[in-house]
C-alpha cells in the first residue's frame, strides 16, 4: 500500500508526521479540514481516526480494512482489525470517507473534505464507477442522480436516507487499449 510513510514533504513536520506516519501535503490539509468539519459537528477525530483517514486518502486508490490495519501497524504495533472498524464507522458516519460495497473497500469524500459539499447536509449519496480494466474508482458528484432517486422514492413515499450507485465498466485509457 502506497501511503508515503516515511517521506519528508515541503513545509516541515506533520502533525500526523509526529505518531509515525507521515502523508502528502494535501492529504494533511484535507486531515486538517477534516478534523475542523468534526468539531463543527461536535465529534472529535482522534489521532488514530486521523491516521487512518490520513492512510485512505494517501492509498489513491479504494483500500481494504485489512490494508489499513498493516498500514496502521507502522506505527501501533498492537493494532487490531476492531480498532480499524471502530474508525472507519466514525469516518463513515461524519461523512468523510466512503463504502466502496462491490470491493469492500473505503475511499475518501474528498468533495467533503474540500469544502465544495458536506455529505451530511442532504441524504448522503454517492455515485462510483469502477473500471473492471485497471481498478480505478472515480466518484461522481451527479446532483441529478440524487434528485431523479428522491423524485421516483418520494411517488411510493419512500424517503431516501442513504444512496451508492456504483457502476461498473472501462475507463477511458482501458477502452482505449483494448
Amino acid at each position: 500500500m502506497e501511503t508515503g510513510q516515511g517521506t519528508q514533504h515541503e513545509g516541515g513536520a506533520s502533525r500526523a508526521g509526529m505518531t509515525g506516519l507521515s502523508f502528502a501535503d494535501r492529504t494533511e490539509t484535507w486531515l486538517d479540514n477534516a478534523e475542523r468539519l468534526c468539531a463543527a459537528r461536535g465529534s472529535r477525530l482522534t489521532d488514530l481516526r486521523r491516521q487512518v483517514l490520513g492512510l485512505v486518502l494517501d492509498a489513491g486508490r479504494p483500500v481494504g480494512a485489512y490494508d489499513l490495519l498493516d498500514g496502521l501497524r507502522t506505527d501501533k504495533k498492537s493494532a487490531a482489525p476492531p480498532t480499524v472498524y471502530r474508525a472507519l464507522d466514525f469516518l463513515l458516519e461524519q461523512g468523510l470517507i466512503h463504502k466502496i460495497e462491490r470491493l469492500s473497500a473505503f475511499v475518501g469524500c474528498t468533495h467533503a473534505l474540500d469544502g465544495t459539499r458536506a455529505c451530511g447536509d442532504h441524504p448522503h449519496a454517492a455515485q462510483f464507477l469502477i473500471c473492471t480494466g485497471c481498478g480505478q474508482v472515480t466518484e461522481l458528484d451527479d446532483h441529478g442522480i440524487l434528485h431523479a432517486l428522491v423524485d421516483a422514492t418520494r411517488t411510493i413515499g419512500f424517503t431516501v436516507r442513504h444512496s451508492t450507485v456504483e457502476a461498473e465498466g472501462l475507463c477511458a485509457a482501458c477502452r482505449d487499449a483494448a
